[in-house]
């Protein structure tokens, strides 16, 4: 087998690998830490009184990468993948930005949201309730300055 060809199967065990891990949904975890795949083992495991076949594996198994092998007609290219990954980081981190604003609970983001935020946070930070931060206010619990550019980036100024 040719050197590229082989590298070409490693690359994709450790993508299956990498894009299992970044599928893995919050939900998919146990109390005690299990991730969704031993929970999936275990419960096939205790189906087929203590033995799993290969089949049985492969089909417990996360299948959303052949499923996306399968989507791309039966091949799947560094960029389809690395797109997939991507947006599935990006997916995760809507999602707690999402949790992080919604005050409603409805899963969507308004200017609402984001201004009642912004409230709250300054109002934190103006320890002393006169409508201003001031340089002082800013210091935190170690006395050092929080970091602040005093302009309109999109957090707000803050760092």
């Amino acid at each position: 087998m040719r050197k590229t060809t082989k590298l070409a199967f490693a690359f994709i065990a450790l993508a299956g690998a990498i894009g299992t891990a970044a599928y893995a949904d919050e939900s998919s975890r146990g109390e005690d830490g299990r991730d969704g795949m031993t929970m999936r083992l275990n419960k096939v495991m205790k189906d087929q009184n203590g033995t799993i076949t290969f089949d049985q594996f492969s089909d417990a198994m996360d299948s959303r990468l052949k499923k996306m092998v399968a989507d791309n007609g039966g091949k799947l290219t560094v960029e389809q993948l690395a797109a997939a990954l991507e947006k599935a980081r990006f997916e995760q981190m809507a999602k707690r930005i999402i949790a992080r604003y919604d005050t409603k609970g409805d899963g969507t983001l308004t200017t609402d949201d984001i201004t009642g935020r912004e409230k709250k946070v300054f109002a934190m930070l103006d320890r002393n309730n006169d409508g201003k931060i001031e340089q002082t206010e800013l210091l935190g619990r170690s006395g050092h300055h929080r970091q602040w550019d005093g302009g309109g980036s999109d957090d707000g100024g803050m760092r």
